[in-house]
C-alpha cells in the first residue's frame, strides 16, 4: 500500500503574460520503506512539489493522498494538526529556535500539540544521533551536522509516517551530508518511514532509491537505483 498519492498536481502562479507553471500534472506514489531523491535544475519546481506534499502551499489543482487521506480536504485547523503529527521537515538553514537547548528543540513539536514527550523515546533518537552530550547545548554551540542532526530530530520526535528534506545537505562538508544521508536511508529501510528529499546534488541521489528528475515543472525521469525487492515509486 502506497503511504504518499500525488495526483495530476499543479500549481500556477500569476496571470496572462505573467503566468509561471510552477508544476504541470505531477503524479507519482510511494510506499512505506522508500527514500526518493527528487533532482533538477533550479527553477525545475523541486521545492514547489515539496511544499504541496507537506501541505505548506495549497496547488492550483490536482490531490495529494497521504495514509489514504486526502490532505487539501481538510479544514486549516485539521490539516494544521494532521500535518504537524504525520509529516516531518527538515531544511536546509535548520531553522532552530536559538534560545532553546539541543533537547528543547527537538521536543518543541510536541509542546506545541500539547502533548508530553516521550521521555524514552526521545532518549533513543538523541542515542540515534549522536547528540546526548551535546542535549544542554544551545545552536551557536554546535557544528553545522550537528544543527542538521537536531533538525532531524525534531522532525521524528512526532513518530511521523513522511519525513521531507529540502536540500538538507547544501550547507554541510562532503563528510558530514554523507553522514545525513546515511540516516535517511536508515529511516526508510529499518524504520519503514517514506523518505523525500530535494537535492541539487546528483551523487546524493544516487544513494536513494529511487531518483525522480523534474524539469521545468514536470517529471522527465524515474530511475530505480536498487535492483532489491523493495517497493519503487510509480510515476504516471
Amino acid at each position: 500500500m502506497n503511504l504518499l498519492e500525488v495526483n495530476n498536481i499543479c500549481k500556477t502562479y500569476g496571470n496572462g503574460e505573467t503566468t509561471v507553471h510552477a508544476l504541470k500534472n505531477v503524479s507519482f506514489s510511494v510506499p512505506k520503506g522508500e527514500y526518493v531523491a527528487v533532482v533538477g535544475e533550479s527553477g525545475s519546481g523541486k521545492s514547489t512539489l515539496l511544499n504541496m506534499i507537506g501541505a505548506l502551499d495549497t496547488p492550483t489543482s490536482g490531490k495529494v493522498t497521504i495514509s489514504s487521506k486526502e490532505i487539501f480536504s481538510m479544514n486549516d485547523s485539521k490539516l494544521t494538526v494532521f500535518r504537524r503529527r504525520n509529516i516531518g521537515f527538515i531544511f536546509q538553514a535548520f531553522n532552530l529556535v536559538p534560545e532553546l537547548t539541543v533537547e528543547q528543540n527537538i521536543i518543541f513539536p510536541v509542546l506545541l500539540d500539547y502533548q508530553k514527550p516521550d521521555k524514552k523515546y526521545l532518549e533513543e533518537l538523541l542515542t540515534v544521533l549522536n547528540l546526548k552530550e551535546r542535549r544542554n547545548h544551545l545552536p551557536s554551540q554546535l557544528s553545522g551536522g550537528q544543527q542538521q542532526r537536531v533538525a532531524i530530530g525534531r522532525a521524528l520526535i512526532t513518530r511521523p509516517s513522511l519525513i521531507l528534506a529540502d536540500e538538507p545537505t547544501g550547507s554541510l562538508d562532503e563528510d558530514t551530508a554523507n553522514e545525513i544521508i546515511d540516516i535517511f536511508s536508515e529511516l526508510a529501510h529499518e524504520k519503514n518511514k517514506c523518505v523525500i528529499m530535494v537535492t541539487h546534488s546528483k551523487e546524493l541521489a544516487q544513494k536513494a532509491d529511487v531518483v525522480l528528475t523534474l524539469k521545468k515543472g514536470s517529471i522527465v525521469g524515474n530511475e530505480d537505483t536498487v535492483s532489491d525487492e523493495r517497493g519503487t515509486v510509480g510515476a504516471d
